[in-house]
């Protein structure tokens, strides 16, 4: 018993920490594109990231040499479409909206997921509430961008555009990597993974031609967001997300992408000034509850084993109970 409330504790303080470190990312962006050219900015984040992640492969003695030509693709499309993409469009899609609105647009990618699977992958069905759900999703999106001449004008429109490309480009990375294999650890594949898509960050960049080194302004604030981004968001955030992932499964997991964005709007809010607007308090709602209908079947199945649990529990610290296995019999 004191072995499983260690394990609980543990699984709470990966919860809370990933959900700090994740929602206090989208103020320290904010912070960082006063100075920097947003893609510059996401692929300088990524380079240190990367580093950090290999240096802990490397103190831990796990395998790191992709052998397999499903490594290097795998490598390749979460370099691309998990970290390269997504992240181009959340960088320069924040320019033009809060950090809380960024976090509140992204946590939709949960709900766009089903879509691309239905797509792509053999044998997937979005049944009634996944159609229901991803409805929710973009009427919560729809009231937070409240489409408008203002919006509009003030370039919040295209902002969460952008955003809403990189919540798609997240969930399309995430079905498309879904079912393949690699020889790889969890951790290895995401330094590869952050260093792939540091290098297309770079690239897209230098290609850009509103993007240089010139135009970035080395600040005391654009280093600490930076070094914030890569050693607590990425590095860090990225180890407890996948350690948490471990012990009580993706279902469960995926839940961080709503309390992220509280922490976020909170930060933004405490640290920034941003204000906080009805419209975005109701988008949120909207959007967090078309996510529990696209999980409504998952939900209903833990929360009955749960509940099997609990009675199992307390029909065996019963004086009047016999236990045979895993079978519990009572006393005439």
């Amino acid at each position: 018993m004191e072995f499983e409330n260690i394990s609980k504790f543990r699984e709470v303080g990966l919860f809370v920490v990933v959900a700090l470190v994740w929602g206090a990312s989208f103020p320290a962006i904010n912070i960082g594109l006063e100075s920097l050219p947003p893609i510059l900015f996401a692929a300088l984040r990524y380079d240190v990231a990367a580093v950090l992640v290999f240096a802990f492969v490397a103190i831990k003695g796990l395998a790191w040499r992709p052998s397999t030509i499903d490594d290097w693709i795998l490598i390749g499309l979460g370099g691309l479409l998990l970290i390269g993409a997504h992240f181009a469009f959340l960088f320069t899609g924040q320019q033009y909206v809060t950090g809380g609105v960024a976090s509140i647009v992204l946590s939709i990618s949960p709900i766009v997921t089903p879509v691309f699977a239905l797509a792509v992958l053999p044998n997937e069905r979005l049944g009634v509430t996944g159609v229901l759900g991803l409805a929710f999703g973009l009427l919560g999106v729809g009231i937070i961008a409240q489409p408008s001449p203002e919006a509009l004008a003030g370039g919040q429109l295209y902002g969460i555009v952008l955003l809403m490309l990189s919540a798609a480009s997240f969930a399309l990375g995430a079905v498309l990597t879904a079912r393949m294999r690699t020889t790889l650890s969890l951790v290895s594949l995401q330094a590869w993974m952050m260093a792939a898509g540091a290098v297309f960050l770079h690239v897209t960049s230098a290609l850009h031609p509103g993007e240089s080194l010139s135009a970035a302004s080395w600040t005391p604030e654009a280093l600490a967001a930076i070094a914030f981004l890569a050693v607590f968001a990425s590095a860090i955030g990225y180890l407890a997300y996948f350690d948490l992932q471990e012990r009580v499964g993706p279902i469960e997991t995926s839940l961080v992408n709503y309390a992220s964005p509280v922490v976020a709007t909170a930060a933004g809010w405490a640290l920034l000034g941003e204000p906080v607007t009805e419209a975005t308090i109701t988008g949120f709602a909207v959007i967090a509850f078309g996510f529990w209908l696209c999980k409504w079947s998952t939900f209903t199945w833990k929360l009955t084993g749960l509940a099997d649990r609990v009675r199992f529990r307390r029909a065996f610290r019963s004086p009047d109970r016999v236990v045979v296995g895993s079978n519990v019999y009572y006393r005439d």
